[in-house]
């Protein structure tokens, strides 16, 4: 591991899973992502940092189109982003998406939420798909939950079902955009514990959050943004203890001066 400029941090101990190359994004005026450069290795867990409105949840979205981009390219395991069609219906089942709103089916069971993708896109019998539902409603602390609908759950418990939902398809990646902005504090650490989880696991995630803590403990890599640009790059022991930009520094001495 070594360093090619002061505010990145090169990972070529990896094999990359995400490239993003010269990926730039405009909103009419506003250029949301400018000109990003990035990869994400298997198995690494990426946090992604910064103000509101840097970009941060673009960048997430757009890995798996739910943005689309202008210009630039991205690929996941050595296969550029499809347009549209069944190429793209692929990669969003290999790319699990958690949202800051849990999008779960209101009418469904929370098993149902679970064997729905694996059974509808990936082929599993009913009970293959139970089965691995039930295992995973174990392992994220909600089993005991499976027949309840969603909206007998509490936040915590309904953001620990959409976990359980992106694991059920084994994908490749998740992509957490932050997943626990819309929880009540004291649900928030039942959530980063699943998250911790995972990381320990090997799971390759990519995340938009604003908890220092799971950054500091579960990322291999800090990505911080700014005015749709990475600013700077680096391990958490390095971001959080000599930030190398003044941005960085100043965002840091905000979060966590008080």
């Amino acid at each position: 591991m070594g360093d090619t400029t002061a505010v990145r941090v090169v990972r070529d101990d990896r094999e990359p899973l995400v490239i993003i190359d010269s990926v730039n994004k405009h909103y009419g005026d506003l250029h949301v992502l400018n000109n990003i450069n990035t990869q994400v290795g298997r198995g690494e867990v990426v946090v992604v940092l910064g103000p509101s409105g840097s970009g941060k949840s673009t960048l997430c979205r757009a890995i798996n189109r739910l943005e689309t981009i202008d210009s630039g390219t991205i690929s996941i395991d050595g296969q550029p982003l499809p347009e549209e069609g069944n190429g793209l219906a692929t990669l969003r089942a290999d790319v699990g998406m958690v949202f800051q709103q849990f999008n779960l089916f209101a009418h469904k069971s929370i098993l149902q939420n679970v064997t729905l993708g694996p059974m509808k896109v990936r082929g599993l019998s009913r009970k293959d798909a139970e089965e691995k539902a039930m295992a995973l409603l174990e392992r994220v602390g909600i089993a005991n939950q499976a027949q309840k609908l969603p909206s007998q759950l509490s936040g915590g418990q309904q953001q620990r079902v959409a976990i359980a939902r992106s694991l059920a398809m084994d994908p490749k990646l998740i992509l957490l955009d932050e997943p626990t902005s819309a929880l009540d504090p004291e649900m928030i650490n039942e959530v980063l514990d699943v998250m911790i989880g995972l990381a320990n696991d090997g799971m390759t995630m990519l995340v938009v959050t604003h908890e220092m803590g799971f950054a500091r403990r579960a990322a291999d890599r800090i990505i911080f943004m700014a005015d749709g640009q990475i600013v700077e790059e680096a391990t958490p022991e390095q971001f959080f203890t000599d930030p190398k930009t003044s941005r960085s520094q100043d965002f840091l001495s905000k979060i966590l001066g008080h």
